[in-house]
């Protein structure tokens, strides 16, 4: 299979940030928040419970590669044609079921339309993924317009 792409951990990074710093000794660690969405998060928007316990970047940096790992291998189940794509979109969709999940992608207009390579239409489809908890949320809107760069 196929490796995580770089931008893919950059882009996830880049729009999940190392939350809710806190000083434990010498350490910074994250502790649980309720992200934009109503979901209990830690580190870079891995999902926990809301007593989980601090941990630091380092930790965190290892939720995120086993949560893209899991983002990669459903983005590849659901859209096989990303496997021979350029690795942007591979990044891009790779992103977006980091952040919504593989379920979101499988029943998507989006899945269609990047099976169909049709990356006009899929832009427009990733643009429609803004909504969290009702409302627009300008990250989403800022980071489905970095995805949709990458489609091109």
């Amino acid at each position: 299979m196929t490796g995580v792409p770089k931008t893919a951990i950059e882009l996830a990074k880049r729009f999940e940030g190392f939350e809710r710093k806190v000083k434990r000794g010498v350490e910074i660690t994250a502790v649980p928040y309720i992200c934009p969405a109503g979901f209990w998060t830690i580190g870079y928007g891995h999902l926990c419970d809301p007593k989980h316990p601090p941990i630091t970047e380092a930790e965190a940096e290892i939720y995120l590669a086993c949560d893209l790992q899991t983002a990669l291998a459903g983005t590849l189940r659901f859209c096989p044609v990303l496997a021979t794509e350029p690795e942007g979109r591979l990044a891009a969709i790779v992103d977006f079921t980091f952040n919504l999940g593989a379920g979101r992608l499988q029943t998507s207009t989006l899945r269609r339309r990047i099976n169909q390579r049709d990356w006009v239409a899929a832009a427009t489809e990733l643009r429609r993924w803004v909504f969290g908890g009702g409302r627009v949320l300008p990250g989403l809107v800022t980071r489905r317009e970095a995805e949709c760069t990458l489609l091109k």
